[in-house]
């Protein structure tokens, strides 16, 4: 009766059983795997606890900012007015902090692009570092217009 292939005339078999080698592998393979070391370090943080009383609207917080351009041009800093040379003169200011506060941008529906565009590079040319877009999740739905 003739093994893996081979012919019963006697003449041994050209190739290699390949089945110990490959079990042996795996066994290498799950010795190895079960004897790495389970990564169970931590990073202890300080997390920032939340204050009652908002900051004065004119103030720059020292957590969390919002940028939000209007459909009719206006940049609303923390919900004031402020043109493009204040919003400068407020990034720089942010930069100066110990701990850089968060700044999220979030352009209304309609707000104009060029504005969009325009703002964006300001900040990236202000060198701010935590930067995020919020409110993006109010356009996951398309009308079925």
């Amino acid at each position: 009766m003739a093994m893996s292939g081979g012919k019963d005339d006697g003449a041994p078999m050209m190739d290699m059983n390949m089945t110990p080698l490959i079990d042996v592998l795996l066994v290498l393979l799950i010795m190895f795997i079960i004897t790495i070391p389970v990564a169970t370090h931590a990073v202890n943080i300080d997390l920032p606890v939340a204050s009652d009383t908002p900051p004065p609207p004119n103030q720059i917080d020292p957590i969390k900012n919002k940028i939000v351009l209007t459909p009719n041009g206006e940049i609303l800093w923390n919900a004031t007015p402020i043109n493009q040379g204040e919003l400068v003169r407020n990034l720089e200011e942010t930069l100066r902090f110990s701990v850089e506060p968060e700044l999220q941008f979030e352009p209304e529906a309609n707000a104009s692009y060029d504005l969009s565009a325009k703002v964006l590079n300001i900040i990236k040319a202000s060198g701010v570092t935590k930067f995020g877009f919020v409110g993006n999740e109010k356009y996951r739905q398309f009308s079925k217009g």
